[in-house]
């Protein structure tokens, strides 16, 4: 199944780690994929600029140079999208916290469950390894990774 979301894209090479699910490595390439993307959530380190977008959240995002894609994450909080659109997730949580949002809420709702779930399987060290290690064990090719 292809997703809208290609770890390797025509003008990218497929690389080793695109083979392990759920990582999306913040490589040279997805660094400039995200770039617009990740300053807006710079962007909202600043009081005026919540105040801005709480008013207007997509006239807002005209400001930046987003795709069509990435302004659909943002606007439908479409945390795995943002990410695998580019997003740092040290960018992107601006967006979760401007939200009122934990890390656990925001990690559960990347992981389809709930944040009290999220919370236990972290205190328990974390999602098992068991059918976690390659993209290709789940059945899928690397570059049409599952979610």
């Amino acid at each position: 199944m292809t997703t809208k979301y290609p770890r390797a894209t025509p003008d990218r090479a497929p690389r080793d780690y695109d083979d392990i699910p759920g990582t999306y490595v913040m490589d040279g390439d997805h660094s400039r994929r995200g770039y617009a993307l990740n300053m807006f959530c710079m962007s909202l380190n600043q009081e005026a600029n919540r105040d801005a977008f709480r008013a207007d959240e997509s006239g807002y995002l005209d400001a930046y140079a987003l795709t069509d894609d990435q302004r659909e994450a943002v606007l439908q909080r479409d945390w795995l999208g943002l990410l695998r659109l580019g997003g740092n997730i040290y960018y992107t949580f601006k967006l979760a916290i401007f939200d009122g949002l934990s890390m656990q809420q925001v990690g559960a709702s990347m992981s389809g469950i709930e944040a009290e779930e999220f919370q236990q399987m972290m205190i328990d060290g974390g999602r098992p390894i068991e059918g976690n290690r390659t993209i290709a064990d789940q059945g899928a090719a690397p570059a049409e990774e599952q979610h």
